[in-house]
């Protein structure tokens, strides 16, 4: 038999996010579905330093200016097979 108790449990989670690259402090919801965090670590030569940790918190617009030349945008979410 199987006695349950109810517990009040607290966790931490995003309120809002603040743009590294412009500034901008994203708390709309729909803005937040849409921002990135990017978290690495550095490996060994890295450029960014043998085992440091590297973030960046940026909203879509700012990722989109850095990256938007290189990336691939697809909206195919199953491609078909060459």
């Amino acid at each position: 038999m199987r006695i349950l108790k109810t517990e009040m449990i607290e966790h931490k989670v995003v309120d809002k996010y603040i743009c590294d690259r412009c500034g901008t402090v994203i708390d709309d919801d729909m803005e937040l579905q849409e921002s990135y965090s990017i978290h690495l670590f550095g490996g060994y030569s890295s450029v960014f330093g043998d085992g440091s940790v590297v973030e960046c918190d940026l909203c879509q617009h700012c990722l989109k200016i850095l990256i938007g030349d290189f990336c691939r945008i697809r909206d195919d979410i199953f491609p078909e097979e060459d």
